[in-house]
């Protein structure tokens, strides 16, 4: 008989993949599901970056790339990094990976030791814990809430830290939350992040591009006390409707890069040498295409912000950036739905609202905040309008 070990057997599964593929075994039995779970754009990824792709293929681009990926690509990333973040990274400390979440796992698996605490506001994407406990860390929630914006201050983060803190994560703009830090709300952190020189700083910045604030980007790399100890996660998914191609990268300090690069040698090596030459495009291209899509995600943000508003009991902010919405539910918790079933818990009102209601929502206890529930507006205005029409009927339907 063979064992699973207990490193697998202690993660959790992703609940956000859990909840659309929910969604679609319901689409598939015939219901009419409308799926606000999943995080990624509903757009195409732009033609001239699919004609790389296909120039690549019809050049044999298919040998084995480089464990931390083509050159002519880190160099397109540095130069982002300078031209759009003011951030000064050789190609030497960066590394891509088979996306983001490939390249966050590499870098916490590079730094934490077993017994090493890992600082993670919530609510955080699903990821982030499971990833530190894979490591044999130990993820120190800080709680937020929808009255402080989803954000951490100062005062709490400092108050987290202890000799065993090994590292901290910040997601700016936040999945779940879409919360934005501010250039002074991010200087206030670096402060206290200065005085602990021991601690790696892991910057999520996937969702940089998708923004509503009317202002620039600020990465927490760009804050000169932090020089030398911050790790970026980023990559093509988000900002350039490229969630399948499955490139994302990190840019650390160098001896990091180098023992990411180690450690994927052995794993998986180099990701595919076509999606390296597509975002080589993307980043290299014409950016209008990055900019219409944002557009047409803050026309969503103020679309589903109204339509949530209108749901009496709902808690709503208004997100300054990525594609979700965060309302607290509590209102509804403890009530009974029409065919007798007891919704006690945010992760039961999201299973109501998807065999009920047919919306497909994620429970704010995948990203250790219990109370509310995660959607995404990554898809049309027409199927944003029906959803919230389901939901508001559904939740009125509670007693």
């Amino acid at each position: 008989m063979q064992t699973i070990s207990e490193r697998v057997r202690s993660l959790s599964a992703s609940q956000t993949l859990a909840m659309s593929q929910k969604s679609a075994e319901l689409k598939a039995s015939g219901v009419d599901v409308i799926n606000l779970s999943v995080g990624e754009p509903d757009f195409n990824t732009p033609d001239h970056i699919k004609a790389a792709a296909v120039e690549a293929v019809e050049g044999n681009c298919s040998f084995y790339t480089p464990v931390p990926g083509y050159l002519s690509l880190r160099k397109a990333i540095a130069a982002k990094l300078s031209r759009e973040n003011g951030l000064d990274f050789a190609p030497e400390q960066i590394v891509v990976g088979n996306g983001a979440k490939h390249a966050l796992a590499n870098v916490i698996l590079a730094s934490v030791n077993p017994g090493d605490e890992v600082v993670i506001p919530t609510p955080a994407w699903v990821s982030y814990m499971e990833l530190v406990k894979l490591a044999g860390g130990k993820p120190v929630t800080v709680s937020t809430g929808i009255a402080d914006d989803f954000k951490i201050t100062p005062a709490k983060l400092e108050a987290a830290f202890t000799s065993a803190t090994r590292a901290v994560i910040i997601c700016s703009p936040s999945n779940p939350t879409g919360s934005v830090y501010t250039r002074e709300e991010l200087k206030g952190l670096a402060e206290v992040l200065a005085r602990h020189p021991q601690v790696l700083v892991i910057a999520d910045e996937i969702y940089e591009h998708i923004l509503y604030t009317g202002g620039d980007f600020v990465s927490l790399a760009s804050f000169p006390e932090l020089a030398g100890q911050v790790a970026v996660i980023n990559g093509v998914s988000k900002a350039y409707a490229m969630t399948g191609w499955r490139i994302g990268y990190c840019a650390c300090p160098p001896e990091l890069a180098k023992a990411v690069t180690k450690l994927q040698g052995q794993m998986t090596s180099g990701a595919s040498s076509i999606a390296q030459k597509a975002a080589e495009a993307a980043y290299n291209g014409p950016q209008e295409c990055v900019e219409e899509m944002r557009r047409a995600f803050e026309r969503r943000r103020d679309l589903v912000v109204r339509l949530a508003k209108e749901i009496p009991g709902l808690g709503v902010n208004v997100p300054q950036g990525a594609f979700y919405l965060f309302p607290e539910v509590s209102a509804y918790l403890g009530k009974t739905a029409p065919d007798g079933r007891h919704v006690a818990t945010d992760s039961d009102l999201a299973m109501y609202l998807l065999e009920c209601g047919h919306v497909a929502t994620v429970a704010g206890a995948a990203f250790a905040a219990p109370g509310y529930i995660r959607l995404s507006y990554a898809t049309s205005d027409e199927n944003l309008v029906e959803a919230f029409s389901r939901i508001s009927r559904a939740l009125a339907a509670l007693k």
